[in-house]
């Protein structure tokens, strides 16, 4: 599931704001009768009267930034509107931090108003937007007891929807703590309830296929996974543009992770089409990079570059340093295999520093990996050792089994190269014996 999942379809939590609006449209008429204006003459400049009339009258909220310029005309600081109404907001800001994929200050924000929260259901509506905020910055087993109690809370509400929705979290955390069984014995039973009803949402239905594909395929059951992703593959037309780029696009990584690169170029290239129809810019960046990896797989390194550096340049302008590190990584792969293992370096190493940045422990390991496999191609076999080791660290800690064998075979094949052939043979044991559980 970790980097397969839908990126951009996020849960967004429903705020009824109208006593908000209220309230603050009554604290702004107060202070604009008190001091002595008009709704004209506190509009000039920037609104008009009957943008400030239905802010009065609660018919529309303001936003932060008109909030702010009104409090300036009344000479009154913007937290004298927001007294009393301080803890809706915030739950507004949460959300739209989760929505906007600031999934750390979305977390934090969380948190700080669990602290808070004493209504059972809005207590569960923020566990389940900490879980996932959790789970989408790689620490699914953080996310676990907070997406179960969240899961729990919904089902003794009787809101079974958002209780499925709680549970996939959960099934996310579990996945990315390697318990693949127990992800799948809590997708299992929500599958067999979307395909008997419609309880379940049809976004969520075709998450939860991407998410069993992805538990198969981590064990290594090619021909499960990707059973699930066609059946996922045949649901999204009936979706909207937006919405069925973003599960295309998660459907091409699955597929590459199968193995199947033809169908991951297939359906990368449809929801391509439906995201620049979109201008989605996000998500034409960060298919780009699926793609790009799906032809290097292929061994077309040229068009495999031309797309990393496509993502590279879009995720630069939108500051999305996380996916940034992962597409640098991808770059130093295709100057590998190109036969350029300077630039391969240089350029791991500049992922290795931006994933330090935002803490991807996964975009390190990878830049790592690959840095170690271009010193040795240098021939600067004592160079790749320390690489190795310190690839092998973070994997032990964090790492996926895939990751963890990828990166002990490549070090014990580089020790016994310098015939080093005991702490080969203890690393390719340890490597065997890195099995999903």
């Amino acid at each position: 599931m970790l980097g397969i999942m839908p990126t951009q379809t996020r849960h967004r939590i429903v705020v009824d704001d109208t006593a908000l609006a209220r309230a603050i449209g009554s604290r702004v008429r107060a202070a604009r009768l008190q001091a002595g204006l008009t709704q004209q003459e506190l509009a000039a400049g920037r609104y008009t009267k009957a943008y400030v009339s239905a802010l009065e009258n609660g018919i529309s909220k303001p936003s932060m930034a008109a909030l702010t310029f009104l409090a300036g005309r009344l000479g009154l600081p913007t937290s004298h509107f927001l007294t009393d109404a301080d803890a809706t907001w915030s739950r507004l800001a949460a959300d739209l931090e989760l929505a906007s994929g600031h999934w750390e200050q979305a977390a934090d924000a969380y948190a700080d108003l669990l602290e808070r929260a004493s209504d059972p259901g809005q207590r569960a509506e923020l566990l389940m937007g900490r879980a996932e905020a959790l789970c989408r910055l790689e620490k699914g087993a953080d996310a676990i007891a907070i997406a179960a109690e969240a899961a729990d809370a919904f089902r003794s509400l009787g809101r079974r929807p958002d209780a499925a929705l709680a549970t996939y979290w959960l099934a996310y955390g579990q996945y990315q703590r390697e318990n693949f069984r127990e992800a799948r014995s809590l997708l299992l039973p929500l599958l067999d309830e979307a395909r008997s009803g419609d309880t379940i949402a049809l976004d969520l239905t075709i998450r939860l296929l991407i998410a069993l594909a992805a538990a198969e395929s981590a064990e290594g059951q090619t021909q499960a996974a990707l059973a699930y992703l066609e059946e996922a593959r045949g649901l999204t037309a009936d979706l909207d543009d937006r919405r069925r780029a973003s599960f295309l696009y998660s459907l091409a990584a699955s597929y590459i992770r199968a193995g199947d690169l033809e169908a991951a170029l297939r359906a990368g290239y449809q929801g391509l089409a439906l995201f620049r129809a979109a201008n989605a810019a996000l998500e034409v960046a960060a298919l780009d990079n699926e793609l790009a990896l799906a032809f290097l797989g292929l061994g077309n390194t040229g068009r495999a570059g031309q797309l990393a550096a496509e993502a590279r340049a879009e995720f630069e302008r939108l500051g999305d340093e996380r996916r940034l590190a992962h597409t640098i990584e991808t770059q130093a792969r295709v100057a590998l295999a190109r036969g350029e293992p300077e630039a391969a370096i240089e350029l791991a190493r500049e992922a290795q520093g931006v994933a330090e940045r935002v803490g991807s422990a996964t975009a390190a390991v990878a830049s790592f990996l690959t840095e170690a496999r271009a010193q040795v191609a240098s021939d600067r076999v004592d160079a790749a050792l320390p690489l190795f080791e310190r690839a092998a660290e973070l994997v032990r800690v964090s790492g996926t089994s895939a990751q963890r064998r990828d990166v002990l075979t490549s070090w014990a094949d580089t020790l016994a190269r310098l015939g080093r052939h005991a702490e080969a043979y203890e690393l390719t044991r340890q490597a065997l014996g890195a099995t999903p559980s």
